[in-house]
């Protein structure tokens, strides 16, 4: 799907910053920047190399500063941010943003037309950007595209200054390209280019302004060196680049590039057919209450997250897959890797991918964990998480069912998933082990080891040590699992085992969690003490595959996060009734952890409340009309934000801004994944 921007949103900067654009390169790379081209945090950025893919991010050309010169007067395209002051302002030259599929820029100067595309290489840290220019009529005057570069060298998460260590000079290579390598042992850039002269005065830009990290609470000013410019005569060609690239090519055809990553993304594009009546049903009036008529544009918002979820899915330097989390800082997660892999994998059909996802992850699988994530440095992965392990065992079910793969599962991965049981019935780390109830118990002090795991120091925010719902709602699930995976491998014992073990947890969850009073189920339980924050965790217990309540509790369950916590882009971590619910996540650091998950909504748990709802309501003549209206908000999202895609998080309270990454994997996986099963029909097949 194409997205489009005119002039009346381009020349309007408050507007147009807030919409960005993301190129991502398939081994965790990615160009970035606003629409206007100005970066507004210290994550963007024209070359932001993966130099141990997927990790290893670092920031090598931040941005090209570009004046298109008619008879030696310059007129600028390009846009940034100082403190009190936007220099230059190419962005009221600009007429047009699109993606389609790649980055497009049009600008318009005196009959003048400049389209600048900017779209990277698969597989490979190389940005490519390409200007092609256009003149009305006659063009008898002398015209120039100059194009100085900044660039940064540094870990994406820091930010460069002016520095005496940082060296300004860089080689010209035999074949026309320069190298650049400011720092001994640094990962060197290449640039290529077809410009006819080089201005070669070098000095730093001071004090560029990111205004999103002055909202972050962080340091929000950046210097760039910029070592030389660029100066294309357009007298003598209409097509300019410039490629930046780790690789030193030795032959360089741009548009060969453009056309190979073109019919990349079309190939990638084609994915499954999706009913072209969807694409004229009628948009909803409230996220809340969809009218009754059907809802109009799913199947744009399915296209386009079906066209950006192939960014998640990456190589790491074994050359298997992986799934990034989120852009723009995200690694790879071992639970957002699991709850994605359904939507971003098999209901695409990508079985191969999801294969070797479960393959790799189970090479990592120790004491029955598998890793929480993998580090920026170093090589050991962080084993801190109590359902990873278990998203894993629901992973694997989700494969099989879409692959009909039994002989992997038999071959490669039942043991695993055994190792993973049988930890978890003894004992790990963390204190994670089956109390004489069945039940999971998990959590030493100091340690979050849920999916709401913020911490500010050494205070945790939400401390959930004990017996957490959702824990366990995923145990009876694997338990269940088991028991079916055993029973299809005629392992008719051990599936009697598995199954008589699941039916203790049954008993036992509903007498320890059902509150009779309210209705629904308490978030966790240690001892005595039983938490009755409303929050979304409960919600698997519905949504999951094998569920433990009855029809009568799992609609009661539904009803309470729906009244509390359901908002257009997801559901809250907690009901705006509770004493702790914080409203808007903003502010510094601590600030912002402190919000993380007391309030603020999350756009993937929408996935497995349209799970719980389809469940708890199957067979309601208004179900599927009611499911498909809480698909309407996030098309209009598309245009916000991070562009084509679904942001991490949003504000508890209504408007619902869109808050931490503007890409996140489960956010696009879980959309997809439940149109997929409950709208598209997928839950039939068996």
């Amino acid at each position: 799907m194409t997205i489009v921007f005119n002039k009346d949103i381009c020349h309007d900067l408050s507007k147009a910053t807030e919409k960005e654009w993301l190129e991502t390169n398939g081994i965790g790379g990615y160009a970035s920047s606003t629409i206007t081209g100005a970066n507004t945090r210290r994550y963007h950025g024209l070359l932001m190399a993966a130099t141990r893919p997927p990790l290893g991010r670092t920031l090598l050309l931040s941005k090209l500063e570009e004046f298109l010169c008619i008879d030696g007067k310059e007129y600028p395209l390009s846009t940034n941010i100082y403190p009190n002051i936007i220099y230059p302002e190419g962005y009221k030259n600009l007429v047009q943003f699109s993606l389609n599929p790649f980055p497009t820029f049009e600008y318009s100067v005196n009959g003048i037309d400049v389209k600048k595309i900017v779209f990277m290489v698969y597989g490979e840290n190389t940005t490519v950007t390409l200007y092609l220019v256009n003149c009305r009529g006659e063009w008898p005057f002398a015209l120039a595209l100059k194009v100085r570069v900044m660039v940064a060298f540094r870990d994406y998460h820091w930010l460069t200054h002016e520095n005496p260590a940082f060296k300004t000079d860089y080689k010209i290579l035999p074949n026309g390209g320069i190298c650049l390598q400011p720092y001994e042992g640094f990962t060197p850039m290449y640039l290529f280019h077809n410009a006819e002269a080089m201005d070669k005065n070098s000095f730093w830009y001071k004090n560029m302004e990111y205004p999103k990290e002055n909202e972050r609470g962080l340091e929000f000013h950046e210097d760039h060196l910029s070592p030389f410019a660029l100066h294309f005569d357009l007298n003598k060609r209409k097509d300019c680049h410039i490629v930046a690239s780790t690789n030193e090519y030795n032959k360089l055809e741009v548009f060969e590039l453009l056309e190979k990553e073109t019919a990349l993304r079309e190939k990638e594009n084609r994915g499954l057919k999706l009913e072209s009546s969807d694409s004229s049903l009628q948009a909803p009036t409230s996220a809340l209450e969809p009218p009754q008529g059907e809802v109009k544009n799913i199947t744009k918002l399915c296209k386009s997250l079906l066209t950006v979820s192939g960014s998640f899915l990456v190589k790491r330097e074994n050359d298997k897959k992986s799934i990034i989390a989120g852009y723009h800082w995200f690694g790879d997660w071992g639970r957002d890797t699991m709850i994605s892999l359904p939507g971003l994998t098999l209901v695409q059909g990508r079985f191969e991918d999801a294969r070797e996802i479960l393959l790799s992850y189970a090479q990592y699988v120790s004491k029955g964990m598998i890793p929480n994530r993998f580090p920026d440095y170093g090589e050991t992965p962080e084993y801190n998480t109590v359902d990873a392990s278990l998203w894993y065992v629901q992973a694997v079910y989700q494969y099989l069912r879409f692959a009909k793969d039994l002989n992997t599962i038999r071959k490669d991965l039942f043991g695993v998933l055994k190792e993973i049981v049988e930890h978890y019935m003894k004992g790990t780390r963390f204190n994670i082990h089956m109390d004489s109830d069945g039940l999971i118990y998990f959590g030493v002090a100091g340690v979050q080891l849920t999916w709401m795991d913020a911490k500010v120091g050494d205070w945790v925010v939400t401390p959930r040590i004990g017996k957490a719902v959702e824990i366990n709602a995923l145990w009876y699930n694997a338990l269940k699992i088991m028991s079916f995976l055993a029973r299809e491998m005629d392992l008719s014992n051990e599936s009697k085992d598995y199954n008589n073990l699941a039916q203790k947890v049954n008993k036992s969850f509903n007498d320890a969690f059902w509150i009779e009073e309210g209705q629904y189920l308490y978030d966790y339980i240690n001892g005595e003490t039983k938490n009755t924050a409303i929050r979304p965790n409960q919600i698997f217990a519905v949504s999951l595959p094998y569920s433990m309540l009855s029809k009568k509790r799992q609609r009661n369950v539904v009803e309470i996060v729906k009244e509390h916590l359901l908002t257009p882009y997801g559901l809250r971590s907690l009901s705006p009734k509770d004493n702790d619910y914080i409203g808007r996540y903003c502010g510094n650091v601590c600030e912002r952890d402190r919000a993380y998950h007391q309030g603020t909504v999350w756009a993937w748990l929408i996935g497995p409340y349209i799970s719980a709802y389809a469940r708890a309501y199957a067979g309601n003549k208004d179900t599927l009309k009611y499911v498909k209206g809480l698909f309407a908000p996030f098309y209009e999202h598309l245009f916000d934000a991070g562009l084509g895609t679904v942001s991490e998080i949003f504000d508890g309270d209504p408007p619902h801004t869109p808050r931490g990454c503007i890409s996140q994997a489960w956010s696009v996986a879980e959309i997809l994944r439940t149109y997929f099963e409950h709208v598209y029909g997928f839950e039939n097949e068996k």
